[in-house]
């Protein structure tokens, strides 16, 4: 019976992978607005009847691609990160890797980063895997020891709180004014990369290659590396 149940249990892995790389692929035909639980279900030969036993709705697939696109992206800044060394060079190679994972994957990072879907509302459980990359230019941050930026706009009370509950949230006694700067920097990097895919800097810094690397430095910059 346990093999039994184990076979059963690969077969449902495989056939929901099958489910996600068919729902991947019409990604890039129709977007996400587009996607449609039968259209997956014909194109794998099978019966809408038996990929809802699978995916009970479109939101609930949607939310299984967004999550595993956020870690995708959050897997491939992680690992870009030596865990050592000079801060500067960490810091440079989690922008890049993430860059370089949005360029590979244009429109499952227009899944995350791009339009709003209609009528989807992402749950709760997509929170987490979305802050990976952010997590990663925080554990740089953290264990760089970053100085205190000279010249700081002034801090309105109510920024000044979230900036103190986020830096408690992160276990760190970062002062507010080098968290609000890592939110900018975190803004920033995706930013760049979504002028850049959507196509915003044609006309100006096109190709990208040098604006990025200047833009990833003075970041670093700013955040106090």
């Amino acid at each position: 019976m346990t093999a039994t149940r184990t076979a059963r249990e690969r077969a449902r892995a495989e056939l929901t992978q099958e489910i996600k790389d068919e729902a991947r692929r019409q990604l890039a035909e129709v977007g996400a607005h587009g996607l449609s639980l039968r259209a997956v279900a014909r194109e794998l030969g099978m019966v809408s009847s038996a990929l809802y036993r699978y995916f009970p709705s479109r939101d609930r697939l949607l939310t299984e691609l967004i999550i595993d696109a956020y870690d995708a992206v959050g897997e491939a800044a992680e690992k870009a990160d030596p865990g050592n060394g000079d801060p500067r060079v960490r810091w440079r190679e989690v922008w890049h890797a993430t860059r370089a994972w949005a360029k590979a994957h244009p429109h499952e990072y227009a899944l995350i980063y791009g339009s709003p879907i209609p009528g989807y509302e992402a749950p709760r459980d997509t929170v987490v895997p979305a802050a990976r990359v952010a997590q990663a230019l925080v554990k740089v941050l953290l264990e760089a020891d970053p100085h205190q930026p000279a010249v700081t706009a002034p801090m309105s009370a109510e920024l000044r709180t979230q900036a103190e509950e986020l830096a408690v949230a992160l276990g760190a006694t970062t002062p507010p004014e080098i968290v609000t700067r890592l939110i900018g920097a975190w803004t920033q990097l995706f930013g760049a990369i979504s002028f850049e895919l959507f196509g915003q800097y044609v006309g100006s810094v096109d190709p990208t290659d040098a604006y990025f690397e200047h833009l990833t430095g003075q970041m670093a910059d700013f955040v106090g590396l």
